[in-house]
């Protein structure tokens, strides 16, 4: 993917759209002059066209000249990834589960619009959507597509109501632009505040996180002993921690006394034991991202993109379906599991969501229908293997000398 990716960082540094679109404008300009002149003095009209002729055009090649390169550059991609992917069959249509879900499909495109910060992108998106209402199709695990679910209901007509998302999500985009662009904590500790009981609630460290680093931020600001009679520098920092941090003693009280005793280093932090908590090139980025995180909690959304989590996690799993479907054409073999993927998909350990245990006796996937369950030993094997084992009476354990009955069994919860 190297070749892909320098030719994605050649477009991006030679379409600069900026020049032509300044030439278009100026293009634009020349022609509204003009027709202010031509209704002002309508007599003057042929000699004001001809004084238009050639700057106009001077503009328009300008503007064509600047989009070569970028017509060159698409160009140049376009056929990095036909090379890259040639002879690459795409996947079977043949059981598109999704066909029968479009609402769903809908929801999400508007949902990562949303979060990404394209409210106008995606308002017209949602407009369009309630102007042509996607049309389900039966698929083979869908086969009454018109009979859709209520949760299915509720929550694809959900992304329809958009406006309140939006004015949360710029609300959202407000706070991480002062955090990562203006280097102002203000918002985000306000919002914090705000919110605190349901941080609490949650265990969240966000808001200590943020009145921690606005300490840092007074600590290290070179400055004189006094300005306006305020303490600056670590005095005005003690002073903000006398405020700030009363509230956060009792759950954060070591880290605390780090902040404290850092005091005593003030003129050589940088070559104290506290040296980490005040020279963090990351600690911007991750404060911003602590929030981030729990504002999307806060709303019953995650992190990231449910739509780029699918996205990236599918072109992972697509090289080793494709391959598992070319074996299985050749073997004349069927996937008959429905639950679960026929073969191990190497996902980042991000991607990694849920629990999941394997029977050590069937070597199957343990289910709702089909629980863990724990015997009196310690150990742990599926339900429907435990029932094969003691046909309702008493059993010896598959993995060590210890009898019990399968009532004594207790189900694992994952």
């Amino acid at each position: 993917m190297d070749d892909l990716r320098e030719q994605i960082e050649l477009l991006e540094s030679s379409a600069n759209l900026s020049t032509s679109i300044y030439d278009v404008q100026k293009s634009i300009d020349l022609l509204t002059a003009a027709r202010e002149k031509i209704a002002a003095d309508p007599s003057k009209a042929p000699l004001t066209l001809a004084k238009l002729h050639d700057p106009f055009k001077k503009t328009m090649d300008a503007a064509q000249k600047d989009l070569k390169p970028i017509y060159s550059g698409l160009n140049k991609y376009g056929k990095a990834l036909d090379k890259k992917f040639k002879d690459k069959p795409l996947p079977s249509a043949d059981n598109d589960a999704l066909s029968s879900h479009p609402s769903l499909i809908n929801r999400a495109i508007a949902m990562h619009l949303l979060r990404e910060g394209q409210f106008d992108v995606a308002s017209t998106f949602v407009e369009e959507a309630h102007r042509h209402p996607p049309h389900p199709e039966p698929t083979l695990n869908t086969p009454d597509p018109s009979r859709t679910d209520s949760w299915e209901q509720d929550l694809a007509e959900g992304t329809f109501n958009s406006e309140n998302l939006q004015r949360q999500f710029a609300d959202m985009y407000h706070i991480l632009h002062e955090l990562r662009n203006e280097r102002n904590l203000e918002p985000a500790i306000q919002w914090a505040r705000e919110k605190s009981d349901i941080l609490e609630a949650r265990g969240s460290n966000l808001e200590f996180e943020l009145c921690r680093l606005q300490f840092i931020c007074l600590f290290v600001q070179n400055q004189d002993d006094s300005v306006d009679d305020k303490p600056a520098g670590p005095l005005r920092a003690w002073n903000y921690a006398r405020q700030a941090f009363g509230m956060f003693s009792q759950r954060y009280a070591r880290e605390i006394q780090h902040l404290m005793g850092a005091m005593a280093y003030y003129e050589n932090v940088e070559d104290s034991p506290y040296q980490r908590y005040f020279y963090n090139d990351a600690a911007w980025e991750e404060v911003a991202h602590s929030f981030n995180r729990e504002f999307c909690s806060l709303l019953g959304l995650s992190a990231d993109s449910p739509l780029f989590i699918a996205a990236t996690a599918g072109a992972i799993a697509l090289p080793y379906l494709l391959k598992m479907q070319s074996i299985m054409k050749e073997r004349r073999a069927e996937w008959t599991t429905q639950n679960e993927l026929p073969v191990e998909i190497p996902l980042p350990s991000t991607y990694h969501f849920h629990s999941i245990f394997v029977c050590p006796v069937s070597k199957e996937q343990t289910t709702d229908a089909n629980p863990p369950m724990m015997m009196p030993c310690g150990h742990v094997i599926a339900s429907e293997s435990l029932d094969k084992l003691s046909k309702g009476a008493r059993f010896k354990c598959p993995y060590c000398p210890t009898e019990s009955h399968p009532r004594d069994a207790k189900k694992v919860v994952l």
